[in-house]
C-alpha cells in the first residue's frame, strides 16, 4: 500500500502573554491544519513576525512592555502579513485603533473556535496570491487608477500603491462596481466573509485607510464616494 503525503502545517504566529489561551488556541487548530508558534511578549512576536515565515498572525492588544498595537505599528513597516488582532469584548476603541493601523481584521476575546477558523481562512484567502497565475488581459481602470487582480498591483499615475490584501480587496470589489452603489453590508461580506452589524464600524475604517492612500478626500472625492445611509461608489470625478 502506498503511504500519502500529508498536507503541510500552515504557520500562524500567536502573540499573546496568556500562556493557556496560546495552549488552547494551538491544540484546536493543529488538526484543522494550522502550526502554531507562540510568543508571549510584545518584542519577542514583532521579532518572529518580522521573519515573513508565517500565514497569518494572531495578535493580542493588552500585553506588558510593548502592547499590541506597538508591535502592529513596527510590523506595518515592513510587512503585509495578515494579522487578527484580539480586543477585549465591548472595546470598539481598541478595534478602532487597530483597523486604522493595518490590522485585517479582530476577534474579540470571548471568540469561538469556530470563529476563529473561519476568520483565519478568510484573511489568508485574501492575502494569498496563487503562483503561475497569467496577468488579466485587461486591467480594470478608473481615471488614473489601475488594478490588477491577477497580479494583485494596484498603481496610481504609474506608482505602486502600498495596499493590505483587505484594503486591495475592497479597492477590487468597488472598482468592478464603479458607477454603482456597494452597500456595506456587501462589501463587508464580501472581503471579510463576516456579516453586517449596524454598530460594526470596521468596513468604514478600512475604506478611510484606502481613500488616504489614494489620497482621496471624502467631502470632495476624487474617486470614492460615500453614499450616505447605504454604503460607498467608485468613479472617477472627471466623468461626472
Amino acid at each position: 500500500m502506498e503511504s500519502r503525503e500529508l498536507p503541510a502545517l500552515r504557520p500562524l504566529l500567536v502573540v499573546d502573554d496568556d500562556r493557556k489561551l496560546c495552549g488552547l488556541i494551538r491544540d484546536y487548530l493543529r488538526p484543522h491544519g494550522w502550526q502554531v508558534e507562540m510568543r508571549h511578549t510584545g518584542p519577542e512576536g514583532l521579532e518572529a513576525a518580522r521573519g515573513g515565515k508565517h500565514e497569518a498572525v494572531l495578535l493580542d492588544v493588552m500585553m506588558p512592555g510593548m502592547d499590541g498595537f506597538e508591535v502592529l505599528r513596527e510590523l506595518r513597516k515592513t510587512s503585509k502579513v495578515p494579522v487578527l488582532m484580539l480586543t477585549a469584548m465591548g472595546e470598539e476603541a481598541d478595534r478602532i485603533v487597530g483597523l486604522e493601523l493595518g490590522a485585517d481584521d479582530y476577534l474579540p476575546k470571548t471568540f469561538s473556535s469556530r470563529e476563529l477558523l473561519a476568520r483565519l481562512r478568510a484573511v489568508t484567502r485574501r492575502s494569498a496570491v496563487t503562483e503561475g497565475d497569467e496577468p488579466s488581459p485587461r486591467d480594470r481602470v478608473c481615471g488614473d487608477l489601475t488594478l490588477n487582480e491577477a497580479s494583485h498591483v494596484a498603481t496610481l499615475r504609474g506608482e505602486t500603491l502600498d495596499l493590505t490584501a483587505l484594503e486591495f480587496a475592497i479597492l477590487a470589489s468597488l472598482l468592478k462596481a464603479k458607477g454603482r452603489v456597494k452597500t456595506r453590508e456587501a462589501l463587508l461580506e464580501e472581503v471579510s466573509d463576516r456579516r453586517f452589524d449596524v454598530f460594526d464600524r470596521s468596513i468604514d475604517v478600512h475604506v478611510s485607510q484606502v481613500r488616504k492612500k489614494l489620497g482621496d478626500d471624502a467631502k470632495h472625492p476624487r474617486f470614492i464616494r460615500t453614499i450616505r445611509g447605504v454604503g460607498y461608489k467608485l468613479e472617477d470625478a472627471a466623468e461626472r
